[in-house]
């Protein structure tokens, strides 16, 4: 669905007169916002007292209906998420967690995301607890979200907003819920740059570093802008048949 002039919006960074269009130009819907009443379950401190917003989601994007068409013809989804910079009581902000399910093949849906402004945390964990991963990426980067991995997107600015894309299949539902029973990712990231380990968690591996695959040296990974992959069914079929695309994925987590 496309929005008119009339109705559009900007990414904000959701302080007073401070509006800026953060790595978007075309029609924005009203978002679906992330409070941290929705969001305790999974904080390092549940108790803490902070109130309001934490993120927003803007859901099934496009800057035309040609290729908001041809998104839904092949069963893709473009979103934007925008995560101002927040203490949370000593946690740094954060996405709420989810896994993917298989597709009918049994491997689970991967998903792409693109920074647009400031900087992400993303941190990844396979659904047998045997690899977590941490993924610093830039305004620019391109990361991949492999099967088999829940994920958290973090904000580790204390002044700058995170603006991220991402192109993701419809034909799945996220899956909350082992971050809900969990009470969060297998780490916490504090404020003092500290990696906290979830004690909700059995025996978990250290955090290990991964660097973006954003095409650079790997010519099989798609590059960006994320946008400008709508229209090319190749580059973004792993998305829906990732168990035909097992080459490219398996160097994503490659150190």
């Amino acid at each position: 669905m496309l929005w008119s002039r009339a109705s559009r919006r900007v990414l904000s960074t959701f302080r007073e007169n401070d509006d800026l269009m953060l790595g978007w130009d075309g029609e924005l819907p009203p978002p679906l916002v992330r409070t941290i009443e929705e969001m305790r379950p999974v904080l390092w401190d549940p108790a803490c007292d902070c109130t309001g917003a934490l993120y927003y989601m803007y859901r099934d994007l496009a800057k035309s209906d040609t290729d908001w068409r041809w998104l839904h013809a092949h069963h893709l989804r473009y979103d934007l998420t925008v995560i101002p910079p927040r203490d949370l009581c000593g946690e740094r902000v954060k996405t709420k967690g989810h896994y993917h399910p298989p597709d009918p093949a049994g491997v689970g849906y991967p998903e792409i995301y693109e920074v647009l402004e400031g900087e992400a945390h993303y941190l990844l964990q396979s659904r047998n607890l045997t690899d977590i991963i941490m993924i610093s990426a830039a305004a620019g980067d391109i990361v991949i979200i492999p099967p088999g991995y829940g994920h958290i997107s973090i904000n580790p600015s204390p002044d700058t907003t995170l603006a991220m894309a991402n192109i993701v299949s419809t034909a799945f539902e996220s899956e909350y819920g082992e971050y809900e029973s969990h009470r969060g990712a297998a780490y916490y990231e504090l404020t003092a740059g500290e990696l906290r380990k979830n004690p909700h968690y059995p025996e978990v591996p250290p955090v290990r570093s991964v660097r973006p695959r954003s095409g650079n040296g790997d010519h099989r990974v798609p590059k960006g802008p994320l946008y400008s992959l709508i229209g090319n069914a190749e580059a973004l079929a792993f998305l829906n048949a990732p168990e035909e695309s097992a080459a490219i994925l398996s160097i994503l987590l490659k150190e």
